[in-house]
């Protein structure tokens, strides 16, 4: 298995409220996360750092772990901790107040891949029937798409685009979408925060996930893309091109 991760600032933003990783565990199974933290005055950064510092040290712990089952309730378990660690946070440290942070986490074994998903970063999926999302945003603007009230088309450009539903360390009861699939030799997953799924479409993200260069270089050409079309928001991803053995870089 090869992966990738980078994070960029933007072309506006001064601050990098994006964090994320690609972790391994005891067995050599991978862990792979991008958090869009939120909240201001590096508030978001401290949301999105403490989210990937906490799970980090949890999975890079962890060992045993063999069926779909146990690998949702890990991540169910890991992340409603991180929602208390950041409520927690928050209510001691003014200037973090009201913070918070998406989260797209994804396990990976050779046996199953399973996905924990909370705001409106997102994870899509590059196999034999296509390119396909597997995350459904949770935005104010996809409610209402979701509900018929306004088409696809005017949420593109819909003022309260991003109103965020859901997002860790904002409330004490939060839910986490979690679903488990399975990945074929050859199969892609693309993790990223809004600040590049808002800027480079999902024909772009398919015909450079397609192309035969390295994982490196269709990272940065997705990132220059994001630029190009503004980077008024921080952009983060994450690559992984599924096989039977991890491999970084």
């Amino acid at each position: 298995m090869k992966t990738i991760f980078k994070s960029d600032c933007g072309r506006i933003r001064l601050n990098n409220e994006d964090n994320g990783g690609i972790f391994v565990n005891r067995d050599g199974h991978c862990l792979a996360i991008v958090a869009d933290g939120m909240g201001g005055h590096r508030a978001g950064e401290v949301a999105s750092g403490m989210t990937i510092a906490h799970l980090q040290e949890k999975w890079e712990q962890t060992e045993g772990l063999t069926t779909a089952d146990e690998a949702e309730k890990w991540l169910k378990d890991n992340i409603y901790e991180v929602n208390s660690l950041l409520l927690e946070h928050s209510l001691n440290n003014s200037e973090c107040e009201g913070m918070g942070t998406t989260i797209e986490a994804v396990i990976v074994t050779n046996q199953f891949t399973t996905i924990a998903h909370v705001g409106d970063s997102r994870c899509y999926i590059l196999n034999d029937t296509g390119f396909h999302q597997l995350t459904e945003d949770h935005t104010l603007v996809n409610e209402l798409v979701r509900t018929g009230q306004i088409s696809k088309e005017d949420a593109e450009h819909h003022p309260r685009k991003n109103v965020i539903l859901r997002a860790i360390g904002t409330e004490v009861d939060i839910k986490i979408d979690v679903k488990t699939i399975m990945l074929e030799s050859g199969d892609y997953l693309l993790l990223c925060s809004d600040g590049l799924s808002n800027k480079v479409t999902e024909k772009e993200m398919m015909a450079i996930l397609t192309n035969d260069s390295s994982l490196e270089e269709k990272a940065t050409l997705l990132i220059k893309i994001a630029n190009e079309n503004g980077g008024e928001d921080n952009i983060t991803l994450i690559i992984i091109e599924f096989d039977d053995e991890i491999e970084r870089g």
